[in-house]
């Protein structure tokens, strides 16, 4: 052998113990891996193959105590084109068709949507937009379409689902009802009772894990470890229905008559205080439209005015300082303390008049009189009366946003001279619609005062999970003698004091007007503007609903802005609406009874009726829908002018009648 040739079968040896030995050490790197650390890789590996996939609950609904759908969550669709996926047979094949479908569902021009799909083609856009919030309906057409049919891999077609919750009845209720958002920082913000009941509306969402299979693609794991989903209870809450749309609609009327700012209206049932009805109204961003926008009902607070005095009639009658009949000068209608005028909205009429009177006519000076005399030199005794009636703090209804009310106390750098006399007539406090109008329910509900509710149940299914029955804040706020006196005072409002505009004879109805001045301080008074309510309850003999109005920044250009001409009215509306037009299951006693003026009518038509000359007959006097039924039984053609009973006949009595003749008549 050759120098040359054992140079080569060196090199061959040398090259096979390098070969052996990295295959050595290739032998002893698996079974590191396999013994030493194989439980790392195999954990490593499994944790990129397998997931965990969260399992969305179904929230619950929220329901009208009639069993109206308030709130729902409903699917929506969005769709996506992975424009890359699709053969180019395909794709070109039916891309027009696509196009064709998606503009005859969304709307929007064929050419608008075969370019932009070619140029998502052209730019491998796996993730190009097509729509998005749409309807199962819309989404499962969308699904049929030329190419789409085909499915993700070979159409291209990528779904994604959201529950997007839905309110059916609109704006009815809207705040109130509300919902589960961020605020202008990010942060969730939860509202009404969407916010207040979430841990029983969210449920708890399940757990699965899945490893997977393909790109994209993953299967469940069974391994025993899975977590159902609970789905989320439905909240029955205390609205009606159509309590609620009678003072929805009352409140729009009056804010678009007089032109004003916002308003709210508020419907509690008396024994219960559930609430039946909560409408909050403001103007849009257009200044035209209203709009559920804030809850002032809730979080509003503001100096009541007028309304505040009941709580001068409980101080007054239940601390025995004076009873109703005691009489005051009104010194025509102004009084001044330490060189601040108080004064009446109406200084005309009698000047010495009792207590009662003074609260019928909303009398400023008789009222403050009366606070003055008999707390001056013990002003605590007054103020904690109004902290024991829980007018000093929220009422914790658990709503977010609830106002937080003002009450000077004595001893404090928030008092001076003019804090008692101020406060007699609704000044230099501030609370909201809600307190008063709890104190007003206690009222009609013989002293029992009842926290304010929006919900009476969680149920699942038809299972009863929670109820929330009547909650009392403070079982008797004053004596039944008090209450008594209230009660009269309060109808005698209606009947002859500032709201005798919106007094029946029909129903009876109880309350005190208000109209407070706002901003009267700023610019010298250039600023200043009106705030009309109206609170009160109905029936008076069993008081079964409790309401308030309050309309802030009522037009003045005519000088109907108090709230006897502004609120009063709502509230009259929604009474009448809700005895008037509500089934009533009240049994009509003495039926047989007869009634003297309807005798005498059926009399007076009887005769007329029966008249044989066949000619017009006297209906002067006659019941308007009386008149035409003679007539018309006569053949005549009858056409009518007003309301009321016939004033005047176009065809004089005694003349012949013509067959399918007309006779105008004229009611008054």
């Amino acid at each position: 052998m050759g120098k040359e040739d054992q140079t080569i079968t060196y090199r061959i040896y040398f090259v096979a113990l390098v070969i052996f030995l990295m295959a050595v050490a290739i032998t002893i790197k698996l079974t590191n891996i396999q013994w030493a650390q194989g439980e790392h890789y195999r954990a490593l590996a499994k944790k990129l193959d397998v997931k965990t996939f969260v399992i969305p609950a179904n929230k619950g609904n929220i329901y009208s105590a009639d069993g109206s759908l308030l709130a729902t969550s409903i699917p929506e669709y969005t769709i996506r084109f992975d424009a890359v996926s699709p053969k180019d047979k395909d794709f070109h094949t039916k891309v027009d068709s696509l196009a064709a479908g998606l503009s005859k569902i969304l709307r929007k021009p064929k050419t608008y949507y075969a370019t932009a799909l070619r140029k998502a083609r052209a730019n491998n856009n796996q993730y190009f937009f097509i729509a998005k919030g749409l309807s199962y309906s819309q989404y499962s057409a969308i699904k049929k379409l030329p190419l789409f049919k085909l499915g993700t891999y070979r159409g291209g077609r990528i779904d994604s689902i959201t529950e997007v919750r839905k309110q059916p009845m609109g704006d009815i209720a809207k705040r109130t009802i509300g919902y589960i958002g961020l605020d202008k920082n990010g942060k969730s913000n939860a509202v009404g009772i969407e916010g207040a009941f979430e841990k029983y509306l969210n449920g708890k969402n399940g757990k699965v894990l899945k490893q997977k299979i393909a790109q994209g693609q993953y299967k469940p794991i069974k391994d025993g470890n899975e977590v159902e989903p609970q789905d989320g209870y439905d909240v029955i809450s205390t609205i009606d229905v159509y309590i609620q749309d009678i003072a929805h609609h009352a409140l729009l009327e009056s804010l678009h008559k007089f032109q004003a700012e916002h308003g709210c209206v508020i419907v509690m049932e008396t024994k219960t205080g559930y609430i039946k009805a909560i409408a909050n109204l403001g103007k849009g961003k257009d200044n035209q439209d209203y709009y559920e926008r804030l809850n002032y009902a809730i979080r509003e607070t503001g100096e009541p005015g007028s309304t505040f005095k009941l709580v001068d009639m409980i101080a007054l009658l239940d601390d025995q300082k004076v009873d109703t009949s005691k009489v005051y000068n009104r010194k025509g209608g102004s009084i001044n303390f330490y060189g601040h005028n108080v004064v009446d909205s109406h200084r005309e009429g009698p000047q010495m008049i009792s207590l009662a009177k003074g609260f019928e006519i909303s009398s400023n000076t008789v009222m403050v009189q009366a606070v003055q005399q008999n707390y001056k030199n013990n002003p605590k005794q007054f103020v904690e009366r109004i902290n024991n009636l829980g007018l000093n703090k929220p009422l914790g209804m658990g709503l977010q946003g609830e106002g937080i009310p003002k009450i000077p106390q004595p001893g404090t750098n928030k008092w001076n001279a003019l804090s008692l006399p101020w406060m007699a007539f609704g000044y230099g406090i501030e609370v909201t619609p809600m307190q008063t109008l709890t104190l007003y329910n206690a009222i009609a509900n013989n002293g029992e005062m009842v926290k304010p509710q929006f919900v009476s149940e969680i149920k699942e299914f038809n299972t009863t999970i929670k109820k929330f029955d009547k909650q009392v804040i403070n079982p008797k706020i004053c004596s039944d003698a008090t209450i008594s006196k209230l009660k009269a005072v309060m109808e005698n409002v209606v009947k002859r004091g500032t709201a005798k505009s919106i007094y029946s004879k029909d129903f009876s109805m109880a309350g005190k007007t208000g109209t407070a001045q706002g901003n009267y301080g700023v610019n010298g008074g250039a600023d200043k503007h009106y705030i009309s309510s109206f609170v009160g309850f109905f029936p008076v003999d069993k008081p079964k609903y409790t309401c308030i109005v309050v309309v802030h920044k009522p037009s003045t250009i005519n000088g109907n802005f108090y709230g006897a001409d502004v609120a009063a009215p709502v509230f009259k509306r929604i009474a009448q609406k809700i005895f008037t037009d509500s089934p009533s299951s009240n049994t009509i006693n003495n039926i047989n009874k007869k009634i003297y003026s309807q005798e005498k009518n059926y009399n007076a038509y009887y005769t007329k009726s029966q008249n044989e000359k066949n000619t017009i007959p006297n209906l002067k006097g006659m019941s308007g829908m009386d008149a035409i039924a003679l007539l018309e039984n006569k053949g005549l053609n009858v056409k009518i002018k007003g309301v009321g009973k016939v004033k005047s006949q176009s065809i004089g009595v005694g003349v012949p009648i013509v067959k399918n003749s007309s006779i105008v008549l004229e009611l008054r």
